[in-house]
């Protein structure tokens, strides 16, 4: 984020026979502590090229700097403004045709009834400056953090999990003896190239839709995309090519493993593949038909992803190898739903829609609550009836996770706190596939201890 303000006055004479320069234009820009703009004075629009109807309530700050600034600097820049009251930099922001300038920052916290409400930024061109001067360095630790950022790696988990569960079903029921590691590890490889390709795909699609551009209330970094082609990260072309090669990846990891296991590998891969590409490319768009989006991610990050793990492993799969998936995959389903209330405004206006823009934020609200409830009981139920083995129960240790974040759900809904229920979702879904993975390993002491009681 960068705040800058402006103001141009003009220059004032003394009563001499000299008279002052006139006053340098300043950049006057606020907002809020996530970097939405609330004001934009005319010297702002001088120097970075936007008009104030453009930005205010459209855009962020971070609009205006080189994107490896943002992520290693302005959060420093921001922590010691607030709490020294000020901070003071040489920088480089960006021209709206790119065009880099080099500029003095002056960043202030901005109160409200005693609390801090966000930021002003006062900023002045430096002229006659090399912008190369006043570039600020950026480390090698956040050069490989941009790539972190850019294939939104953390959420990694959403297909790690589910072959982990996988993979845990297939040790703990002694279906392939000795445990087949090489495959594991490739399997594990396969699933990580397919969701790299299928974050990165959805961002150049949700981007050439102007849903990105349309979403000013996303909560950073969990909802909204990665952010990367606006930070100017990358571009839009180099984007495309590395989720196309994500999925070449992919597929070459799935020749082999058929070659090994059987073809069956191919329909799991195939249906991967589609589902990765066309979740918000045209002319499908699955994300935006009303309820396709959400089945086809619980689909793939759930029992699609366990039973395809299995067969990769054991080369033969059966109902119960697609159940034992379901759980994970309502949780993964959670995380979207739960991801889509903040966008749903930017959602609505370029046609993504979703379940979430069909029911309201207030009815959606019912579907989260829904969704955790369906994800426990289901496994509480094949439990008791031993479908699923008794070391699952462990999955139920997520509960009160399920219960904080659904309390958040229905008080917090339509605001900013809403936050809080994203990342805990996202905790519950690694919790939750964790303790599965454990349960179905320990299963026979588990089993042993119930029947002790």
């Amino acid at each position: 984020m960068n705040f800058l303000y402006n103001e141009q006055e003009n220059a004032p004479r003394i009563r001499s026979n000299k008279m002052t320069k006139p006053q340098k234009i300043k950049s006057v820009i606020t907002s809020d502590m996530e970097g939405r703009i609330e004001t934009f004075n005319e010297g702002a629009e001088h120097i970075f090229g936007y008009k104030r109807e453009e930005v205010i309530g459209k855009k962020r700050v971070s609009l205006f700097s080189p994107g490896q600034v943002v992520l290693e600097h302005v959060p420093t820049w921001l922590k010691i403004a607030s709490e020294e009251g000020e901070f003071r930099t040489k920088t480089i922001f960006l021209h709206r045709d790119g065009t880099p300038i080099p500029a003095e920052i002056q960043i202030t916290p901005t109160f409200k009834d005693g609390e801090q409400i966000g930021y002003c930024g006062i900023t002045e061109v430096l002229d006659d400056i090399d912008p190369e001067e006043v570039t600020p360095k950026i480390s090698a630790t956040t050069k490989i953090f941009t790539w972190l950022v850019i294939t939104r790696a953390p959420f990694l988990t959403a297909m790690i999990m589910p072959i982990l569960i996988g993979s845990a079903w297939v040790a703990s029921k002694g279906l392939s003896d000795p445990f087949p590691s090489i495959r594991f590890w490739m399997i594990l490889l396969g699933g990580i190239f397919l969701q790299l390709a299928a974050n990165t795909l959805n961002d150049f699609f949700d981007w050439k839709s102007g849903t990105d551009q349309a979403n000013n209330d996303y909560f950073l970094p969990y909802t909204g995309g990665s952010r990367s082609l606006e930070l100017g990260l990358i571009d839009e072309n180099s984007l495309f090519r590395f989720g196309l090669i994500s999925m070449l990846l992919s597929a070459t990891i799935g020749v082999a493993l058929a070659v090994i296991s059987g073809p069956g590998i191919f329909v799991f891969g195939l249906i991967g593949a589609f589902s990765a590409y066309y979740y918000t490319a045209p002319p499908l768009r699955l994300a935006a038909r009303r309820g396709l989006g959400e089945l086809t991610i619980g689909l793939n990050f759930g029992p699609l992803a366990t039973a395809g793990t299995v067969y990769a492993l054991t080369g033969q799969v059966t109902p119960v190898d697609f159940l034992i998936g379901v759980p994970i995959g309502l949780l993964v389903i959670a995380i979207l739903w739960i991801n889509q209330f903040p966008d749903e405004d930017a959602d609505k206006k370029t046609g993504k829609i979703n379940l979430v823009v069909v029911l309201g934020k207030q009815r959606a609200r019912w579907g989260y609550l829904l969704l955790m409830l369906a994800a426990f009981s289901l496994t509480l139920y094949w439990s008791l009836k031993n479908i699923f083995p008794d070391g699952t129960i462990l999955f139920l240790g997520g509960i009160p996770l399920a219960i904080y974040a659904s309390i958040i759900v229905i008080r917090r809904f339509d605001d900013r706190n809403l936050v809080r229920a994203n990342v805990t979702t996202i905790q519950l879904h690694v919790l939750g596939g964790l303790l599965m993975a454990i349960g179905l390993l320990v299963n026979d002491q588990i089993t042993r201890f119930l029947g002790s009681l």
